[in-house]
C-alpha cells in the first residue's frame, strides 16, 4: 500500500520542481513561439485582406473606367459618323450641282445643235420636196 512519509514530500517537490523546469525551458519558448507565429499570421492574414481590399477596388476602378471609356468611344464614333455624313451630304450636294450644271450645258447645247438642224432642214425643205416630188411624179418639176 501506500504509504505517507518523507519521500511522498521529496516526491511532490521533484514534481513541482520538474513542472517548474519545464515550464521554464520547454513551454514558455514553445507558448512564445506558438504566439510570434500567430502575430505573424494574424499581420499577413491582414496584409492579404488589405491587398484584396485593393485589388477588388482597382478591378472596380477598372471596370469603372472601361465602361467610361467604352462610352467615349461610343460617342467618339458617333461623331465620326455624324461628321461623315455631314461631309457626305456636301460631296454630294456638290455632285449634284455639278451634275446639273453639265446636263444644263448639255442640254443648252443639244437644242442649239437642234435649232442648227431645223434651220438646215428648213433650208433644205424646198429641195427636199421638189426632189421627193419629182420622184413621185417621175418628172422635173
Amino acid at each position: 500500500m501506500l504509504e505517507i512519509n518523507s519521500t511522498l514530500f521529496i516526491q511532490i517537490g521533484n514534481f513541482l520542481l520538474l513542472v517548474f523546469l519545464l515550464n521554464i525551458f520547454l513551454y514558455r519558448p514553445i507558448r512564445r513561439v506558438l504566439s510570434q507565429r500567430n502575430q505573424e499570421t494574424n499581420s499577413l492574414e491582414k496584409t492579404i485582406a488589405d491587398y484584396q481590399e485593393r485589388s477588388e477596388e482597382d478591378e472596380k476602378n477598372i471596370a469603372d473606367r472601361m465602361v467610361l471609356a467604352r462610352k467615349e468611344g461610343y460617342s467618339e464614333k458617333e461623331g465620326f459618323k455624324g461628321r461623315g455624313r455631314e461631309e457626305e451630304k456636301g460631296i454630294l450636294q456638290e455632285t449634284n450641282s455639278s451634275v446639273e450644271e453639265k446636263i444644263g450645258s448639255a442640254r443648252k447645247e443639244m437644242e442649239i445643235r437642234l435649232a442648227e438642224a431645223r434651220e438646215r432642214l428648213e433650208d433644205e425643205l424646198g429641195s427636199f420636196s421638189r426632189e421627193l416630188a419629182q420622184k413621185i411624179l417621175g418628172r422635173d418639176i
